[in-house]
């Protein structure tokens, strides 16, 4: 399976933003449960698509969207610093729920799973 330069560099930029956002970003309303799910780059490297999921409620999950939208310019500069690139691309953050949702359809499996076992 031939990997291209897009995904290479995305996997690590995704590394980077991850220790980026975990270690450096000083900004309390980014929860401690904040993860880089994917960085997916475009062809020419001129944009980076960063997936991120956050495990907490709809409020905190807001403040750490207006959080790392702040902090974008940080988070690009410190990006450029640590991956030579010719052109430092530009960040778009998307956040993710699908896990949120998985554990939300977990719990509805093991509810009735519960009561089926109830009724006979």
């Amino acid at each position: 399976m031939k990997i291209d330069r897009s995904s290479r560099v995305g996997d690590e930029m995704q590394r980077v933003i991850s220790q980026i956002i975990r270690e450096d970003v000083k900004d309390p309303r980014i929860p401690l449960l904040t993860s880089v799910l994917e960085v997916r780059m475009s062809h020419d490297l001129s944009h980076a698509t960063v997936y991120l999921s956050v495990m907490s409620d709809a409020k905190s999950i807001e403040d750490c969207k207006a959080a790392i939208d702040s902090a974008s310019g940080f988070i690009k500069r410190e990006v450029c610093k640590r991956i030579k690139l010719r052109i430092a691309p530009e960040f778009h953050f998307v956040f993710d729920n699908s896990i949120e949702r998985g554990m939300q359809l977990m719990k509805l499996i093991d509810q009735t799973v519960q009561e089926d076992k109830a009724r006979g």
